[in-house]
């Protein structure tokens, strides 16, 4: 990305500046893409029902973790040494295993996220490409401190991603 923003900044320093009047910029604004396009709304679905079976089991699990804590804490004075020290062992091992499994999903899910994500990044960037073409656009930027909504297009990519698969 940053290179492309090096490379618009030397475009633009470089063409001269009667031929900007006559320039004919636009303005996506990717996130927005990937939060409302068709494809993302998907690939967020398929995600939350691909986690969904591995989220309810951490759930699940954070509840036993919560009642064995409420049980070990009213318990714990009146057991015996032994015992108490078996059920601390006990609910630490099951804690770790549960930061464990919470931590591999959400670095899976954040994984995965990337892999769909890039896909449609893809399609909106072809997208872009035919609008730009069709519309006869010099350049269009995808990161901008400012934007004048007049040259935003990203209803139009959003748009022409509703029917792609």
């Amino acid at each position: 990305m940053r290179r492309i923003a090096v490379f618009s900044l030397f475009f633009l320093l470089a063409v001269p500046v009667s031929a900007w009047a006559q320039m004919r910029i636009g303005f996506v604004n990717a996130e927005r893409v990937m939060r409302e396009s068709a494809p993302a709304v998907r690939a967020l679905k398929k995600l939350e029902k691909e986690f969904e079976r591995r989220e309810q089991e951490l759930q699940r699990t954070g509840k036993t973790l919560q009642s064995m804590q409420s049980s070990l804490e009213k318990t714990s004075p009146s057991l015996p040494e032994l015992e108490r020290k078996a059920k601390e062992r006990e609910f630490s091992d099951m804690s770790r295993d549960f930061q464990r499994k919470e931590r591999a999903l959400r670095e899976d899910y954040a994984q995965r996220q990337h892999e769909e994500l890039a896909g449609i990044q893809e399609q909106a960037n072809r997208v872009i490409q035919q609008i730009a073409e069709r519309e006869k656009y010099d350049l269009i930027l995808q990161e901008a401190v400012y934007a004048n909504p007049g040259i935003d297009i990203t209803d139009k990519v959003i748009k022409a991603l509703v029917d792609m698969k």
